[in-house]
C-alpha cells in the first residue's frame, strides 16, 4: 500500500530519478521486462526483428485470443534454439515461477492433442511473441506471447508496468489420461480449489452461489477486446464465513500469483483498495469431477473467470480481466479504441 500512495509523487520527478524510485518501490519487475525485451530483438536477424515488432498504437495490440490460428509476431518454430530460450526469459519476466511453469506446461500440451488428433495446428513451435513499439523505460510499448490456450499481454508506461491483462491460460486435456505426459494437470490448484471453496456452502448460500445447473459453453467475456460482465453475483466475501473467506483468498492468489511478484502485489493493492468483502464467487453446472461446470469470481474491478465444459469436461479456459485497464487503457480510450466510430476516425486522418 505505501507503494500506492508514493506513486502520485514520482510522477514530478525526472524520469531518471521516477525510474529509480520506481524499481526500488516494486522490486525490478519493469526492469527485467524491459531488458528481456531488449534482449529478444538484439538476438533476432532483421527479417525475424521486422517480423517480431508491430506498432504501439496498432489495432493488433487488442486483437487476442486462445484458439489456434494465425498470428501476426515471431513464433516459436522460426527462432534458433537460443532464440526461444530469450523468448522464454521474456515471458519468466513478467510471470512468477509457478505462472512460467504453467506456460510451458500449457504449450507442451500440443504435443499431445497433435499425438490424438495428428493435426499440424497441434504444435507447440505455434506459439507467437510480438513486440509492441520500442522496449524502453521511457516509452509505451508492450509485449505479447500467444498461442492456443495461451495469451500473456503486459503493457508498459514508462517506468511501470500498467497492465498485465487479458491474462488467458487453458489446459486441454486438463489431466493427461495417455502417453508420456500421462497425470499432467496444469491448471490443477484452479480446478480443486475451486470445487472445494464450492462445497462449503449449504442451505440458502449453496442456493445463491449456484446460479445455474448448466454451465456456459464457454467464458462469458470471450476474447472481447473490453471485459464487461453485469452486476456480481453469486455469494460475497462479505457473507461468508472466515474459512470460506480464506479459502476464496487463496483461489484469487492462484491468478494473481501466475505474475512476477510485484506485479501481483500491484493487483492485490488494487483489489484491498475496491474492498474484498465486495468480491463474489458464483458456480454453475456440476459440482463432482468429470461434470461440466464453470465459476466466476468478480469483485469491483475485476473478473476471473474458469470454464470446464469441452471434451467431457476435461478441457478449461481461464482468464483474468481488468474491467478499466486491460491493454494499459482508460475507460474512454478503450471505448474509442474498440467502438465502431473509431475506425471512421481513423479513416479520415
Amino acid at each position: 500500500m505505501k507503494r500506492t500512495r508514493l506513486r502520485p509523487l514520482l510522477l514530478g520527478l525526472g524520469v531518471l530519478a521516477a525510474g529509480v524510485a520506481a524499481r526500488e518501490l516494486a522490486g525490478n519487475a519493469t526492469a527485467d521486462i524491459v531488458s528481456a525485451g531488449q534482449k529478444f530483438l538484439a538476438g533476432l536477424g532483421k527479417e525475424q526483428q521486422s517480423q517480431a515488432t508491430i506498432p504501439f498504437d496498432d489495432k493488433e495490440r487488442l486483437n487476442w485470443h486462445y484458439i489456434p490460428r494465425e498470428r501476426k509476431g515471431l513464433p516459436y518454430k522460426s527462432m534458433t534454439s537460443q532464440q526461444r530460450e530469450l523468448a522464454n526469459s521474456l515471458m519468466a519476466s513478467g510471470l512468477s515461477p509457478e505462472g512460467l511453469q504453467k506456460a510451458r506446461g500449457i504449450q507442451r500440451l500440443e504435443d499431445v492433442l497433435r499425438a490424438e488428433s495428428g493435426s499440424s495446428i497441434r504444435d507447440p513451435g505455434l506459439y507467437y511473441v510480438s513486440i509492441f513499439g520500442t522496449p524502453d523505460e521511457k516509452r509505451d510499448w508492450g509485449w505479447r506471447m500467444e498461442g492456443h490456450h495461451l495469451s500473456l499481454n503486459f503493457t508498459l508506461r514508462g517506468d511501470h508496468v500498467v497492465s498485465s491483462t487479458p491474462l488467458f491460460m487453458g489446459a486441454n486435456p486438463a489431466t493427461v489420461h495417455e502417453g508420456p505426459q500421462k497425470g499432467t494437470r496444469v491448471l490443477a490448484k484452479e480446478e480443486d480449489l475451486g470445487r472445494t471453496l464450492l462445497h462449503t456452502f449449504s442451505g440458502p448460500l449453496r442456493e445463491k452461489v449456484m446460479i445455474n445447473v448448466s454451465a456456459p459453453a464457454d467464458i462469458v467475456t470471450g476474447a472481447s477486446q473490453r471485459a464487461q460482465m453485469g452486476a456480481p453475483v453469486g455469494v460475497s466475501m462479505r457473507e461468508m464465513n472466515t474459512a470460506q473467506s480464506k479459502m476464496l483468498t487463496e483461489l484469487i492468489e492462484v491468478y494473481a500469483h501466475r505474475l512476477h511478484k510485484e506485479l501481483a502485489d500491484e493487483e492485490w493493492a488494487k483489489l484491498r483498495a475496491a474492498g474484498l468483502e465486495n468480491i463474489h464467487f458464483a458456480w454453475a453446472g456440476g459440482s463432482e469431477p468429470g461434470q461440466p461446470h464453470y465459476y466466476r469470481i468478480q469483485g469491483p474491478t475485476f473478473v476471473v473467470e474458469y470454464d470446464n465444459t469441452q471434451d467431457n469436461a476435461n478441457h478449461i479456459h481461464t482468464v483474468w480481466r481488468d474491467f478499466d485497464h486491460d491493454f494499459g487503457l482508460d475507460p474512454l480510450r478503450a471505448h474509442y479504441l474498440t467502438s465502431p466510430h473509431h475506425r471512421h476516425i481513423q479513416a479520415t486522418r
